[in-house]
């Protein structure tokens, strides 16, 4: 039996730099999308570090002297933020940045890095000594940062 000799077969030299080539293609495809994926899982870029709130003033709402806490934090992520609301439980709450660790920054932005104080006001309500409340920071881009705090009693 005679062997066909075809010469529009590939040498294995070049039939493996083929597939090499296609699997180094193949497993970048898989990274980027592996990548992607991670980040779309852990929430992007914006990590706000809340501390415990501190400073409790409890307020008499029958007076309109509404309650008020503070709370720190500390942007943490690689971009500025923007802290559009606060609410404490699930009632909208008003808020005044005190101070900055970056003189330069104004408004509700916080650099990367940057710290500050924030004031929470728990509009039209008073806090009830001994009972733990939520507050929850939420960022222009609809993330949300909490911490919870019990007022001491009297």
């Amino acid at each position: 039996m005679k062997l066909l000799r075809s010469r529009k077969a590939l040498s294995p030299v070049v039939a493996s730099i083929i597939l090499i080539a296609v699997t180094v293609a193949v497993s970048i495809a898989v990274a980027a999308w592996m990548g992607a994926l991670a980040g779309l899982f852990m929430g992007g870029a914006e990590n706000l570090n809340v501390g415990n709130p501190w400073g409790w003033h409890l307020g008499n709402a029958t007076i309109s002297d509404w309650g008020y806490v503070f709370v720190n934090v500390t942007n943490n992520g690689g971009g500025s933020l923007v802290i559009s609301a606060v609410r404490i439980g699930n009632d909208q709450a008003s808020f005044e940045m005190n101070f900055t660790s970056n003189d330069s920054t104004t408004g509700s932005t916080l650099a990367p890095g940057e710290s500050a104080g924030i004031r929470v006001i728990y509009t039209g309500h008073d806090f009830t000594a001994g009972v733990p409340y939520t507050i929850k920071l939420i960022t222009a881009s609809n993330k949300e940062f909490s911490t919870i705090g019990t007022p001491p009693g009297p």
